[in-house]
């Protein structure tokens, strides 16, 4: 379960980055499921990377670490994807 939960709270807050976004970028053609997917994916991708950059130490650590990286990660991903879908809809 230890192992299990970081991967929990990254999903989580990278589908809250990722909606967050998507409700910003109103322009991005996107629809919730790939919205959500989108996070998802981003969220445990960035929570990863902060967590293997940063390692143990420091004040992005543990599930602070988890939540921030997995809510930018969600973010970004979710902005990439909004805007490549929707550059392939104006073509």
């Amino acid at each position: 379960m230890e192992a299990l939960l970081p991967i929990i709270v990254q999903a989580v807050t990278g589908v809250i980055g990722g909606e967050a976004i998507g409700s910003v970028v109103k322009k991005a053609a996107m629809g919730h499921g790939a919205k959500i997917l989108s996070g998802i994916i981003g969220g445990v991708g960035g929570g990863a990377l902060l967590s293997g950059m940063g390692g143990d130490a420091g004040a992005l650590s543990g599930l602070l670490g988890d939540a921030v990286g997995g809510a930018v990660g969600g973010g970004v991903l979710t902005g990439i994807v909004g805007a490549v879908m929707g550059a392939m809809n104006k073509s």
